[in-house]
């Protein structure tokens, strides 16, 4: 019976390795997938930024902008002398979203390149969500309008902020329910890029705006050229209309002088018709009176 149990215990021992050994491998395991998930993810966000850095372009309000300085600060983001990279958390347990209503949840993003990953837990029942990035230049959909379900809960995403400054929009909508009011508890965790991947962003964003303003360039150059053009056109037409202008006015004046005169001539002349038919019909006065005399003598 000693010998047996001796065998027994013996084996238990060679057993307890083994499994402690497994669990090693399946721990060792599980950290490998997850350190390759999360390379993977890195590597994503990665293309990511830079797809979005290459594609970046100023908004038309920068581009219309009196100043260079909201270009460069479009294109630079935050100074690196005073920048930290810290994470941006807001979180929310068990908010009541009443029913008919909605809750709205703005998040601003400073920083280009900021990695927004959100959580959100039903405990009990559905509810509509939605994402958008507003900027100056209009409106981005990051997440269409669609129903959440609690048994899909926790939902768990992250999405990438390229261009700011941008309001991020979280809208959790339960206005398709009248009757019951819905809970929902959510993280969102802002991520701005480290200090590397901002100077790296920012050489991106200075390439693809330097394009952008190249481009406007030789667009305003052209425009210019014919504003120019127009205006030398313009300025000769009015020239000429000016001489012209004072071409008439030289003989607005000499008709005026004409008129004054030939006014009075015409006065006298029609003063002179009157006296001499006067004269032919009446006779002249001092004949008039010598022939009197002659009646009365």
């Amino acid at each position: 019976a000693s010998l047996k149990r001796f065998d027994h215990e013996h084996k238990s021992m060679q057993v307890l390795p083994l499994i402690l050994n497994m669990a090693a491998e399946d721990e060792a395991k599980a950290a490998k997938k997850k350190a390759t998930i999360e390379e993977m993810e890195a590597q994503a966000v990665d293309k990511a930024k830079a797809t979005a850095d290459n594609s970046f372009r100023p908004s038309n309000a920068v581009l219309n902008a009196a100043t260079a300085a909201p270009l460069l600060a479009a294109v630079d983001g935050p100074s690196l002398q005073t920048y930290e990279g810290k994470e941006s958390v807001y979180v929310g347990r068990a908010v009541p979203v009443k029913a008919g209503g909605k809750l709205e949840i703005p998040i601003n993003v400073t920083t280009p390149g900021s990695v927004v990953e959100y959580a959100v837990e039903l405990p009990t029942y559905d509810i509509d969500i939605s994402i958008q990035a507003e900027r100056d230049e209009g409106i981005t959909i990051v997440k269409e309008m669609g129903r959440l379900k609690a048994a899909e809960s926790p939902l768990t995403q992250k999405f990438l902020v390229g261009a700011v400054p941008c309001i991020v929009q979280f809208l959790f909508s339960n206005e398709y329910s009248w009757m019951r009011e819905k809970v929902i508890s959510y993280k969102i965790t802002v991520t701005p890029p480290s200090a590397d991947s901002l100077t790296a962003g920012r050489r991106r964003r200075a390439t693809a705006c330097l394009d952008a303003v190249k481009t406007d360039l030789e667009t305003a150059q052209t425009r210019l050229d014919v504003a120019q053009s127009q205006k030398a056109k313009l300025q000769e037409e009015v020239a000429q209309m000016i001489k012209l202008l004072e071409e008439k006015k030289k003989a607005w004046q000499v008709a005026e002088k004409e008129e004054q005169w030939l006014s009075a001539r015409t006065a006298l002349r029609q003063e002179q018709v009157s006296l001499l038919l006067s004269r032919l019909e009446d006779g002249w006065p001092d004949e008039k009176k010598q022939m009197d005399e002659k009646k009365e003598g």
